[in-house]
Order: structure tokens, then C-alpha cells, then sequence
């Protein structure tokens, strides 16, 4: 059997995976659809979020177009036409993995409170479908562009792995776009919303009289589905890529390294697609329900691991079968650890949310108080287990055992983006039942799947992070690599003061983005505060319900603000690692890096998990706790999740893209600069 007939099936395995994990999604995506859409009010509200939606990704891509556009072009001319087509293909599928599952998500919404009306189990089995779709495709799709293009390359340009690294930063460049942009929009509109809604008004959360809670309901499609959709389909291909290319640089004389991280994700996809039939609730017990197919998932692919390293590269990669096959349960290690993890931080079972609470009966401050020192905290446990994670893996398998444990944790992408898609599902679920009046049994179903729901949420975002961190090592290793094959000896030392240099810059850029993100924020609520309250001043009968709003104007304003607000943090990401690597040379850019990473993750980690948890304090409040809601407490949670909100939604999920983005730029550039 020669070597090229291996080489086909390899990518055969992996190209039929991603197609089975798309035609499932297809497939899921159908019995979604074909159940009951409810009364014509709820589709009237359905509509006109899916209106919302569709209009703020068409305004946004059209925007992304133009700059990709220009990027493609500097690509052609810079590294040719591979890695111009590369990139296309990177930023166009990242695009399809976002808005396709975006486009199920709002239209699982409806039918997801119809089937409330009958029960808890139909509800939550069909908002997890429609959460499936999303994980389904981005894994799927993600696997496929990594192996088809692959494919292409070594049939026109065998051994050339450049356009490969012009993938990932197509995948990349959207990623921030839409974790940005969609984050600025969701954020803004809630905060919006509700300052005046619930804190001047005095009226519930997704009350049909506030003009800007469709804004509010749009905002969680484009933010968590569309946005979380882009950001771990990149972070996929940045993983399968970065390994790839680290492989071939370690072991340069065995093909079989290219391959091992496509088949890691072919198995896993399998391993998803069974999980998902383990998803059902028992009881009461929503999380457990989702939680079972994440532990079914994770066996199989334990299973699919051990046939993998035993089999089918037995000794073959310079690693021991057996240390490979540990570092690749390293990966389902950390993902496990990052879910628990975050659950205890967010959860309203566990102390760090009823701390928030109980400080809240004291004031709005010490709320603030107690949820910052909840956030900072947060930020310990999994630092560590990224950093146990990192020193196993290597100890195992070296730098290649790093890389191999980063593709074990991606490749749970479609089961866990699953859960994650669950939420925005359960929460347009519960906005619609409650502005279509529907009975009060109905937000009884509701209202714990969206509870569960910020959790999963959090959940996806803490894993995100971890991945992202892990990927972005694997990068920063490949770029180490990369000036490696140059006559210069470039080395990476403290002393040196162009690396410290580096890592200043490098561990501030995050500070800088996360802070452009939450005055975005900031400045695009006060667009949707003034067009709410000029509603309500001008618009007679308004506040008795006798008059519909303008939902349109709000959600016109929300999107103008947020397109123009991505733009500047988003070219910061792109220009810094180009100038610092040609002003300052390769040592300052390793250093930048390297500071982005470090200062990236304990940003990232505490912003997510602090405002996830903040939140649930809001939640647990409500649910009668200390008063419930109107009273002191509620008033100072309602304060509380109003600071958390950008910060989980926008400002700590995109450093994920953010950092990826600065690793994979100067990886593009490493070849300038030797």
C-alpha cells in the first residue's frame, strides 16, 4: 500500500466525518422545522426578531466583505494565490458556520415556547436540537476546511503549508468581527433596554411595551449564536492548523503528523453526533440532561482516541502510541475541568453566587464589590489547570504533545457549541411567551432553561478560553519554529529588553481591546437609552399597551452603533504584531505574543465567569430569594448585571479571537522577518 493511497483515505476519513456532521446538522435542522409554530402573535414577535437578525448580519458582512476583500488582495499579491484563496476560504465558511446555526436559532425560538406549552421535556429537547445544529456545522464545516484545502494543496502544491496559516486567518478575521460586533450589539441593547424598561419604567424583562426589547432578543443571535458559532469554528481550524505546521517543523520527514489532528476531529465528530442522542432530561434536572451527552460524547471519543494511537499510528509519529494517546485525554481533561469549573463560579447552587446575593441586600456597591473579588477569583483554578494541562502534555509528547492535547479539547466543538446554542434558544423562548401574554405555566418551562442556559453559556465561553489559550501557545511555538528555519539564531530571553519591551506592549493590548469593547458598549446604550425614551415621551397609549413601539428604530440604531464601534479594535488586533515585528524585530513580537497570552487569558476568564455570575445573582434574586424582585437586593443585582453584561458578552469573549488573531499575523509575517 503506497503512501499516497494512505494519504487519500486519511483526508477521505476526515472529509466524510465533516460531511456526516453537516448532513446531521441538515438533518436535525429539518425535525426542527417541521414542528408547530404557535399563535400569530408569537409570529409576529418570531419575525420580527429573525427580521432584526438577518439585518444586523447582512449590514455586518457587508462591511466584513470590504475588508476582506482588501485582504485578499494583499494576500494574493504578498503570498500568492493559495493563501489568498486560503483565507476566502477561511472567512467565507466562518461566516456560513455563524449564520446558517443563526438562522435555525431563530426560528427554533418559537417553536421551542410552543412546545412549552406542553411540558418541560418537549421544550428542552427541542431547544437543544436547534443549539445542535449550530455545534454541528461548526465542527463540521471547520474539519472540512481544514482537510479539503489541505486536499487542494497537495494535489496542486504538495508540501506547501503557507496557505494553510492564510485559513486560519480568514476564520480568525471573522471570528473577531462577529464575537465584536455581535457582543457590542447584544450588550448594548440589553443594557439599554433595561435601564429604562425595568430601572425608570418599573416594567418586567421582555415586556411588549419596551421599544428596544427585540433589540434585546436579536442581540442573543447575533452575540452568543452567530458569534460564539465564528469564534470556535476559528479557533478549530487555528488548532488543526497550528498543529499541523508544528508537526511538519518537529518531524519534518513524517507526513503522518499532518494527519493526526484532522483524524483527532473526524473521531470526535462521531463521538459528538452519538452524544447528542444521550441528551434528555430526567426529572427536573436540566444541566444533568445536557451534561450526559457531554460525558457519552467524551467516552466514545476516549475509545475512538485509543483505536487511533494503537492502530492507526502505532509508534509512527516519534512519540510513543501511549504518551499520545494520554495527551489527547489531557485535552478531554481540561475541557471536563473548565465545565465544572465554571459551573461552580456561575451556578446559583454554589457560594460564589449566593456571596453576590447576599451582598447585594446591603447595596448596589458592595454587589459590584463582591462580584469583582467573584471574577478575580475565577481566574486561579483554571489557570491552573491550563498550566497542568501544558506541562503533562509536554512532558509527554514535547511541544507536539502540547499541540495533540489543544486538538483533543477543539475537537468536543460540536457537542459543546451544542449546549451553548441551547441558551440563546431557551432565552428568545422565554422573551416571546412573555410578550405574546402567553400563560404563566409556560414561562414556568422557560425560565429554568434560560437559568440553565447563562450557565451553559458561560460554560462554552470558559472553554473557548481555555482552547484559545492552548491554541495560541501552539502558535507562538509554531512561530518560534518558523524563525528557527532562518541562518539567524533568534532566542527569546528576559534580559533582553527588546522582549521585555514585547511583552509590555503584549500584555497591554488585551487591557486596550477589552476596554475599546466595554466603552462600545457604553456608547451604543446610550444610543438605544435616548431612542427608548423618546418612545415612551412621544409615542400616547405607549406605557398602557394601546400602542405597539417602534421596534425597528431601536434595532436600526443598536446596529448602526455596533458596526461602527468594531472597526477600531479590530484593526489594532491586525496592525500591532505587523509593526511591532518590522519596528521592533522578531525578539519584541515573540515578547508581545507571549504578553498577550498571559495577560489575554486572566482577563478573558475573570470578565466571562464574573458576569455569568453576576447574572445568576440577578436570577437567584428573582426566583424569591431575599426579597425578590422590586425589592433592595433585586435593585442592586439589576446594577450588578448590568456592569457583568459587557463583560461576559463582549469584552471577555472576543480576547479570545483577539489573541489568536496577533499569533496567526506573525506567523504570516515570520518569513519577513528571518
Amino acid at each position: 500500500m503506497d503512501l499516497s493511497f494512505i494519504l487519500a483515505n486519511k483526508l477521505l476519513l476526515s472529509v466524510s466525518a465533516a460531511l456526516l456532521s453537516i448532513a446531521y446538522g441538515a438533518y436535525l435542522a429539518y425535525t426542527v422545522l417541521k414542528q408547530p409554530k404557535g399563535d400569530a402573535k408569537m409570529n409576529e414577535i418570531s419575525d420580527a426578531i429573525a427580521e432584526g437578525a438577518n439585518a444586523y448580519m447582512k449590514r455586518q458582512y457587508s462591511v466584513v466583505a470590504v475588508i476582506g476583500i482588501v485582504v485578499f488582495a494583499i494576500l494574493y499579491f504578498t503570498f500568492g494565490v493559495f493563501s489568498a484563496i486560503g483565507f476566502a476560504v477561511g472567512a467565507i465558511l466562518s461566516a456560513v458556520a455563524g449564520v446558517a446555526g443563526m438562522a435555525i436559532a431563530v426560528r427554533s425560538n418559537i417553536r421551542t415556547a410552543q412546545a412549552a406549552k406542553t411540558g418541560l421535556p418537549s421544550a428542552f429537547s427541542l431547544a437543544f436540537k436547534g443549539g445542535a445544529v449550530t455545534g454541528l456545522l461548526v465542527a463540521g464545516l471547520a474539519l472540512l476546511s481544514v482537510a479539503g484545502f489541505y486536499w487542494v494543496l497537495e494535489t496542486y502544491t504538495p508540501g506547501d503549508l503557507a496557505p494553510l496559516v492564510a485559513l486560519g486567518f480568514g476564520g480568525s478575521l471573522i471570528s473577531v468581527f462577529a464575537r465584536l460586533g455581535g457582543g457590542i450589539f447584544t450588550k448594548s441593547a440589553d443594557v439599554g433596554t433595561d435601564m429604562v424598561g425595568k430601572i425608570e419604567k418599573g416594567i418586567p424583562e421582555d415586556d411588549p411595551r419596551n421599544p428596544g426589547v427585540i433589540a434585546d432578543l436579536v442581540g442573543d443571535n447575533v452575540g452568543d449564536d452567530a458569534g460564539m458559532a465564528a469564534d470556535l469554528f476559528e479557533t478549530y481550524v487555528i488548532t488543526a492548523v497550528a498543529a499541523m505546521i508544528l508537526g511538519s517543523l518537529l518531524f519534518p520527514n513524517n507526513p503522518n503528523v499532518l494527519f493526526f489532528p484532522m483524524l483527532i476531529g473526524a473521531v470526535s465528530i462521531v463521538a459528538s453526533i452519538i452524544g447528542t442522542w444521550f441528551v434528555k432530561i430526567s426529572g427536573n434536572s436540566i444541566m444533568k440532561g445536557l451534561y450526559q451527552g457531554l460525558i457519552v460524547a467524551i467516552a466514545v471519543s476516549v475509545a475512538g482516541f485509543w483505536i487511533l494511537t494503537q492502530y492507526v499510528f502505532q509508534n509512527n509519529l516519534g512519540i510513543p502510541s501511549m504518551n499520545l494517546f494520554y495527551t489527547l485525554i489531557v485535552g478531554l481533561v481540561v475541557t471536563v475541568g473548565m465545565v465544572v469549573i465554571t459551573e461552580y463560579f456561575t451556578s446559583k447552587k454554589f457560594s460564589p453566587v449566593k456571596t453576590i446575593a447576599n451582598a447585594s441586600s446591603t447595596g448596589h456597591g458592595t454587589n459590584v464589590i463582591a462580584g469583582l473579588a467573584v471574577s478575580m477569583k475565577s481566574t486561579f483554578a483554571p489557570i491552573l489547570l491550563i498550566a497542568g494541562a501544558i506541562l503533562v502534555s509536554y512532558t509527554l509528547g514535547g511541544l507536539y504533545g502540547v499541540a495533540v492535547a489543544a486538538m483533543s479539547m477543539l475537537s468536543l466543538a460540536g457537542i459543546i457549541v451544542a449546549i451553548d446554542a441551547f441558551g440563546p434558544i431557551t432565552d428568545n423562548a422565554g422573551g416571546i411567551a412573555e410578550m405574546a401574554g402567553l400563560d404563566k405555566k409556560v414561562r414556568d418551562v422557560t425560565d429554568p432553561l434560560d437559568a440553565v442556559g447563562n450557565t451553559t453559556k458561560a460554560v462554552t465561553k470558559a472553554y473557548a478560553i481555555g482552547s484559545a489559550g492552548l491554541a495560541a501557545l501552539v502558535l507562538f511555538a509554531s512561530y518560534t519554529q518558523e524563525l528557527a528555519k532562518g541562518t539567524k539564531i533568534f532566542t527569546f530571553s528576559l534580559s533582553d529588553p527588546t522582549v521585555l519591551i514585547g511583552l509590555f506592549i503584549g500584555g497591554a493590548l488585551p487591557y486596550l481591546f477589552a476596554a475599546l469593547a466595554m466603552e462600545a458598549v457604553g456608547k451604543a446604550s446610550v444610543a438605544i437609552v435616548d431612542e427608548v425614551r423618546r418612545q415612551f415621551r412621544e409615542i400616547k397609549g405607549l406605557m398602557s399597551g394601546k400602542v405597539k413601539p417602534e421596534y425597528g428604530k431601536a434595532v436600526d440604531i443598536v446596529t448602526k452603533a455596533a458596526i461602527k464601534e468594531m472597526i477600531l479594535p479590530t484593526a489594532i488586533t491586525v496592525i500591532a504584531p505587523i509593526a511591532v515585528g518590522f519596528l521592533l524585530g522578531p525578539q519584541a513580537l515573540g515578547g508581545l505574543l507571549i504578553g498577550s497570552i498571559v495577560t489575554g487569558l486572566f482577563i478573558a476568564i475573570s470578565m466571562t465567569t464574573g458576569g455569568a455570575a453576576w447574572d445568576n445573582t440577578k436570577k437567584y434574586i428573582e426566583e424569591g430569594n431575599l426579597g425578590g424582585k422590586g425589592s433592595f437586593a433585586h435593585q442592586a443585582a439589576v446594577t450588578g448585571d448590568t456592569v457583568g453584561d459587557p463583560y461576559k458578552d463582549t469584552a471577555g469573549p472576543a480576547i479570545n479571537p483577539m489573541i489568536k488573531v496577533l499569533n496567526i499575523v506573525a506567523l504570516l509575517i515570520a518569513s519577513f522577518l528571518i
